[in-house]
């Protein structure tokens, strides 16, 4: 059977989207990333590690995947840790608040 292994993002520095994510999600940066490319193992059993790969181009549209995240307590709460860790805010719902990491890749908090 085939599973998802890691999902890959492209990005102007790896290493500084390596660093948001890990902090988002509760884990670390393996020590041998790089601006170039940077890589975080998956927080929790099961889920996929993240790499990230630095390319000359910039982000010119919306994602056409994206992470749904779900807050381990108040939306609010989370969406402000998120915030300090250089995340904005796009859509703020109830039920649902729509960010964008520090290069504007788009995910959801629920």
């Amino acid at each position: 059977m085939t599973y998802i292994k890691s999902v890959t993002f492209d990005c102007t520095d790896a290493l500084a989207q390596a660093r948001f994510w890990a902090a988002a999600l509760g884990s670390d940066v393996d020590e041998d990333s790089t601006p170039d490319r940077a890589f975080v193992e998956a927080a929790g059993w099961g889920g996929p590690n993240i790499w990230f790969q630095r390319v000359p181009e910039p982000k010119t549209a919306k994602n056409r995947l994206h992470f749904d995240l779900r807050a381990p307590g108040p939306i609010a709460a989370e969406v402000a840790r998120l915030e300090a860790l250089g995340a904005k805010v796009r859509h703020a719902g109830d039920d649902l608040t729509v960010m964008t990491d520090p290069e504007g890749n788009e995910f959801c908090v629920e």
